[in-house]
């Protein structure tokens, strides 16, 4: 009968630990590149979607920003949700507003050398959000900053109240979105 001594007990052990903390790097690796490339695909699919809607002929803005002064964002604003944009600029959804109505836009929050919406998430009820398109300036309130899914595109549709919908991705979660509404400011609000 084979015997194991306490020497090669510890060996196995230590033998076993190795693998097992391998074997977990491997899965945690191939977790994170499956996330990344379901990201990227969910990207296209959107950017997709988004663009293909047919829309009016696009106006070339002279100045179109917005500004948050709470976070410290100051960023220009280009037309459209691709990556070549987003690696840029804020994009505009393309099917809302540029003016009156519901305004969308989209940012990165990280992993970019461009992350305008990476402090998003800090935002709260009553900061202010200041938005230029050519000769409107208009000042937004924060109403709500909450978790979507990344299917649910109703916050983006056309509304009678002027509003900033800010949308961008939730860290760590490909199926999520983070959004951020704004009303127009009134006199006397806030």
């Amino acid at each position: 009968m084979f015997q194991f001594t306490h020497r090669r007990i510890v060996v196995f052990k230590f033998l076993l630990f190795i693998t097992i903390f391998c074997l977990i790097q491997i899965i945690l690796y191939l977790y994170s590149e499956n996330i990344h490339i379901e990201n990227e695909f969910n990207q296209n699919i959107m950017n997709t979607v988004i663009n293909n809607i047919p829309v009016e002929e696009k106006e070339k803005a002279d100045i179109w920003q917005i500004e948050i002064p709470t976070i410290g964002l100051i960023a220009e604003i280009s037309e459209g949700t691709t990556q070549d944009i987003l690696k840029k600029n804020v994009g505009h959804f393309t099917q809302t507003s540029k003016i009156a109505g519901n305004i969308g836009l989209a940012a990165h929050n990280r992993g970019y050398e461009v992350n305008y919406f990476e402090k998003l998430k800090f935002l709260k009820e009553g900061d202010e959000i200041i938005y230029r398109y050519n000769e409107y300036e208009n000042t937004y309130i924060v109403t709500d900053n909450f978790i979507i899914k990344d299917t649910d595109w109703e916050h983006l549709e056309v509304t009678d109240e002027n509003q900033l919908t800010l949308i961008t991705c939730v860290e760590n979660a490909p199926e999520f979105r983070r959004c951020v509404k704004a009303i127009e400011k009134e006199e006397g609000m806030y």
